[in-house]
């Protein structure tokens, strides 16, 4: 994630303005508001500017996949090309939802919060989807792990835990 954040930085920062940069890497798929806040860090931009800046690029893209993920991936099972592809991602969120039958307010709000790899708000959407969980609990649950995960990645990115020992 760090080399992709890396490149997102130096080449889309040569052509517009770091904060736009940030946003667009905030909603991009794995590399959300972690990708972001480290693209942050890279283009010295002041951590209380970039936080609200990740959070609401990492929150923009929830609601729709939360509302049409299912639809969209009923269609795209109808292409031959498609339908091996959408099984494969279902099955894989479906996969990394287990153990969130009970408590699953809790645990997609753990799993999208707690930076790991291919966890997130975008799979976290995606399970909550294909789970039928209530919209308003997923995404309460789905922003509270975003603001998780970007208090934890700022601590990481911005170096505040080496400064606080």
């Amino acid at each position: 994630m760090e080399a992709i954040a890396t490149w997102f930085a130096h080449t889309l920062g040569q052509h517009v303005s770091a904060q736009f940069v940030i946003f667009i890497v905030s909603m991009i798929p794995l590399l959300e508001c972690r990708g972001g806040l480290i693209v942050a860090s890279l283009l010295k931009v002041n951590i209380w500017q970039a936080i609200p800046i990740c959070v609401i690029g990492n929150i923009i893209p929830i609601p729709f996949i939360l509302l049409f993920i299912k639809r969209i991936f009923r269609w795209l099972k109808r292409f031959r090309w498609a339908k091996p592809w959408i099984e494969k991602l279902e099955k894989r969120a479906m996969n990394k939802s287990e153990g969130m039958d009970h408590g699953e307010w809790l645990g997609l709000l753990l799993f999208v919060g707690i930076p790991l790899p291919g966890t997130g708000a975008w799979t976290g959407s995606l399970i909550a989807s294909l789970l039928e969980m209530d919209i308003k609990k997923a995404s309460s649950a789905i922003l509270l792990g975003i603001l998780l995960a970007t208090v934890i990645m700022s601590i990481v990115s911005y170096g505040l835990l080496a400064a606080a020992l």
